[in-house]
């Protein structure tokens, strides 16, 4: 049995306030754990494969292509791949999130 605590994670991205946690990466399946401040943003950018966010704890907003819709806890979203996607904190505490990729990129 391999138990992951989000804090165990390989920090894979840090700036601007956003912490990006790998906390698995295999070829099938890549899982990162996203922490965002008040008031920041993960830029929008795309990915070659399809990813879907869940968020854990906090309100915001996902981008994906021209939506912005808002999100809170308990929320899953599929975001489909190569469409410029990003996700923003819109509150006065962290937004959490999980991101799973599929396949790894």
């Amino acid at each position: 049995m391999n138990i992951i605590q989000p804090e165990q994670g390989d920090t894979e991205y840090e700036k601007n306030s956003v912490t990006a946690k790998k906390l698995l990466s295999k070829p099938e399946v890549e899982v990162v754990r996203v922490e965002l401040a008040p008031g920041s943003s993960l830029p929008v950018h795309s990915t070659p494969v399809d990813v879907f966010f869940f968020i854990i704890e906090g309100h915001g907003e996902v981008e994906i292509g021209e939506e912005r819709e808002p999100v809170t806890a308990g929320a899953l979203v599929e975001s489909p791949k190569d469409i410029p996607h990003g996700l923003h904190n819109t509150s006065e505490s962290s937004l959490k999130i999980l991101v799973v990729k599929i396949p790894k990129p």
